[in-house]
């Protein structure tokens, strides 16, 4: 893999071979992030102290475009080196506030026009989304928040962005990658992990300004003995298809952790979040069908290349 930054001024620079280097993917929240070490010499100073972007290149394809949050230069046994860290586009959504905001009858492109577009973020795709209901953008909201919510709410879907670092705001099609994994394949290591911890049984939602309420159950962390209860309060005049959906959200947040299968391989980008991989480990146990929730790929020259990939099962 080769790396690139791009300065404020919108110079491009080559940096040296990568002696390290991590790409992590999400596409979504918590955000793509990355770190790249390299020989350093006294003239990439300014470009450093310049550096706003940067682009993982393999094989002509990019592997992830994103800001820097630093740079760190050291000199110690290994020599003189620089190191990069950053993350994805996301990160410009994160890092921003929203004002407080109420819609009647927005549009995902109007929310896209006012809380992504300023941010110097092209969308590649946009759903046909309108909302039923008013919108509001609580005071304190990011703008990858006001985005997020508005598109669970009225669409059923997260927002995510590509390796590219373009949005898309549509909900996920069926992946055409799919990495099959069973006892012949060369794993280094997997981990199969449950936990209960903070996975709601019930959230009741209140609507204050109409006295309403609703309450949405997870019969099945019930039935296995769980008990957790949320309330969540909405703003005023909320329809009841929103006080569920905001329940329902309330549970399925909580249970993205619940069940997670992490599998390590030799390699780099073998996967990526959406794809599908088939999984089959006879001596754990394990056959199913997953979807690709993170992967991260490293690579050091002592080490070689390898991908962690977060594997959650498909219902």
């Amino acid at each position: 893999m080769t790396g690139q930054i791009i300065t404020a001024d919108h110079r491009t620079f080559n940096l040296p071979p990568l002696l390290r280097w991590t790409v992590t993917h999400t596409g979504t929240v918590p955000c793509d992030c990355y770190s790249v070490t390299f020989l350093y010499d006294k003239s990439m100073a300014e470009p450093l102290h310049l550096a706003a972007g940067f682009a993982a290149l393999e094989g002509g394809d990019v592997m992830l475009r994103g800001i820097v949050d630093e740079y760190i230069v050291e000199l110690g046994s290994k020599g003189l080196t620089a190191t990069i860290t950053g993350r994805g586009y996301a990160a410009r959504l994160l890092d921003n506030e929203s004002r407080p905001l109420t819609y009647q009858g927005a549009t995902l492109a109007e929310i896209i026009r006012n809380h992504v577009t300023p941010y110097g973020i092209s969308c590649a795709e946009t759903a046909a989304v309108t909302a039923g209901s008013v919108y509001t953008v609580a005071a304190g909201s990011s703008q990858w928040k006001a985005l997020e919510n508005f598109c669970r709410t009225y669409g059923n879907f997260s927002p995510r962005f590509r390796r590219d670092g373009k949005l898309l705001a549509s909900p996920e099609r069926t992946p055409e990658r799919q990495l099959f994994i069973g006892d012949d394949t060369a794993v280094l290591d997997c981990v199969l992990r449950e936990d209960h911890y903070g996975v709601l049984t019930e959230a009741l939602v209140i609507d204050k300004t109409r006295n309403a309420m609703y309450s949405v159950k997870n019969e099945d962390m019930a039935a296995r003995g769980g008990q957790c209860r949320r309330v969540v309060y909405t703003p005023g005049q909320s329809t009841w298809a929103a006080m569920r959906y905001t329940g329902e959200y309330q549970i399925d947040r909580s249970r993205e952790e619940e069940r997670r299968i992490t599998v390590r391989l030799p390699g780099s980008f073998l996967a990526f979040p959406g794809d599908r991989v088939r999984l089959k480990l006879s001596r754990m146990g394990l056959s199913a069908s997953c979807r690709v929730m993170e992967a991260e790929n490293t690579f050091s020259a002592s080490e070689g290349a390898a991908v962690t990939l977060t594997l959650k099962e498909e219902a």
